[in-house]
């Protein structure tokens, strides 16, 4: 009997329009396009989400996009408010643009958390990165946030400071960290998945800093055994990633292909619940094998986990149901969970190939397998 999914926390984006333009974000590249598109969540959509859901009681709002861009975007805070429904922002906003009305809203709509993407201390490190980016304005903004927290005598949103490393920053780690503390903010420092862009140069500070023993993603794998995002694909369970149009994309780091189904306009659970996505479930177990027009197929993770045979354990299921635990629910909702897929093959995948074992030893200067006759780190390697 195939098991249902029905998880009372999901993440369904906000808005998949950004204004910054980051070098190494496939949003700036508009490689996002083709599966996430580009649009906000409307209202209407939202209210009827939780209409038909009302076990619902998490939401996280972003991903691939700037939630204050959405123009409903306080009502949505009300909203969910008013139906006792938990909001977050814990993936990522650069909070460059927002109204006054907005930042007193998170506030008084009690926001949860809310992790700033803000890689410097200073506008002149900060906009290396955070291309079209005000560092002072997101200063201004927290400061703004914190002001309301007093008049309203709240804890909420949380705030923390999502700092990711790169050679150009990585001197204004310890200063950023400070500036955290000062304003009331966690701090936490990730790695990049791009090393092509701003390599790092002191290694031992920044494995230090990251508190992961690592300086690189890829001497996180050599270190741990494991992809150092490979705790997303818990999601597909815990946390599904529906799209701001409502089509189920799975995880968050999915953003060239869906599984099907549509969640404002199949309902909730039986989207999350199509053949595709409980296939792929199987898939990230190792209980079957890589199928073309699943998204995972392509996905340097679930490649990852092909080729050195270390599949996905999964620990909380219970009569065919699946509540979070802790330990899930803190995987699914980490704020660390933005990084992008190399070996996604797009051609392939539209000419029904299923040869992924081909791509998971693709190195950064071989072609690239999508047919492109680039080198791999000049195409989808990209975005990895």
């Amino acid at each position: 009997m195939a098991e249902t999914i029905t998880p009372r926390t999901i993440r369904l984006e906000a808005s998949s329009f950004c204004q910054l333009r980051c070098p190494s974000c496939p949003t700036t590249a508009r490689a996002i396009h083709p599966a996430v598109g580009s649009g906000f969540l409307r209202l209407e959509d939202f209210r009827r989400l939780l209409d038909e859901n009302p076990s619902l009681a998490l939401i996280e709002l972003s991903n691939y996009g700037e939630i204050f861009l959405n123009p409903q975007l306080l009502q949505i805070l009300e909203l969910a408010h008013e139906r006792k429904v938990v909001l977050a922002a814990r993936n990522g906003v650069n909070l460059n643009n927002v109204r006054d009305e907005v930042l007193e809203g998170l506030v008084k709509f009690k926001l949860q958390q809310m992790n700033c993407s803000i890689d410097g201390a200073s506008q002149e490190t900060y906009k290396i990165y955070r291309v079209r980016g005000n560092f002072e304005n997101v200063i201004a903004n927290i400061k703004r946030i914190n002001h309301f927290k007093q008049l309203y005598r709240s804890e909420f949103p949380r705030l923390r400071w999502q700092f990711i490393v790169f050679g150009h920053n990585e001197h204004e780690l310890t200063r950023a960290r400070r500036m955290a503390q000062e304003l009331g903010m966690d701090f936490y420092a990730k790695l990049s998945w791009d090393d092509d862009f701003s390599p790092i140069s002191d290694k031992e500070a920044v494995r230090r800093e990251t508190k992961t023993g690592a300086a690189t993603r890829a001497e996180f794998k050599e270190r741990h055994g494991r992809d150092y995002m490979q705790r997303i694909c818990h999601q597909l369970w815990d946390m599904p990633q529906v799209n701001w149009d409502g089509k189920v994309l799975g995880c968050c780091r999915n953003f060239w292909g869906d599984f099907g189904g549509n969640a404002f306009a199949d309902g909730l659970i039986p989207s999350l619940n199509t053949e595709k996505i409980t296939y792929a479930r199987k898939m990230l177990r190792g209980q079957a094998a890589a199928r073309h027009d699943i998204p995972c197929t392509t996905c340097e993770i679930y490649l990852d986990m092909r080729a050195n045979d270390r599949w996905l354990e999964r620990e909380d299921f219970a009569g065919g149901q699946i509540f979070p635990s802790e330990r899930t629910r803190e995987a699914a909702f980490d704020s660390g969970a933005r990084g992008l897929p190399r070996g996604f093959a797009a051609a392939s995948v539209a000419a029904g190939s299923s040869d992924a074992g081909s791509r998971a030893e693709v190195r950064r200067n071989d072609a690239c397998p999508c047919g492109s006759g680039k080198r791999y780190k000049h195409c989808h390697g990209r975005f990895g």
